[in-house]
């Protein structure tokens, strides 16, 4: 797997996270991104046999929140696009 496409996702999941914070003062936001970046970060570094379908369990949860906030706000920014960027990133996890 090539580590640098998830890393680009775990710094723009932070990104975003920290936004959120910043704009609408969502504690939620700042906090699921710090939660699901330090998971996708263990399990891209650690030495562990289920690794990989760690990582696409915790993508795939990810983008059924954004899928789900975005049906329930109907509003592209932040959700489509984090959806969006989501799919892609698992698409490529998986392909790599």
């Amino acid at each position: 797997m090539d580590t640098s496409v998830l890393l680009v996702y775990i710094v723009l999941l932070l990104v975003g996270g920290y936004l959120g914070f910043a704009k609408a003062g969502s504690k939620v936001s700042l906090i699921t991104s710090a939660v699901s970046a330090a998971l996708l970060l263990l399990f891209l570094f650690a030495p562990i046999p289920f690794a990989a379908e760690a990582i696409y369990v915790v993508l795939g949860l990810l983008l059924i929140a954004f899928i789900m906030r975005l049906k329930k706000t109907r509003k592209f920014m932040p959700s489509g696009l984090l959806c969006c960027l989501t799919a892609v990133t698992l698409l490529l996890v998986i392909l790599f």
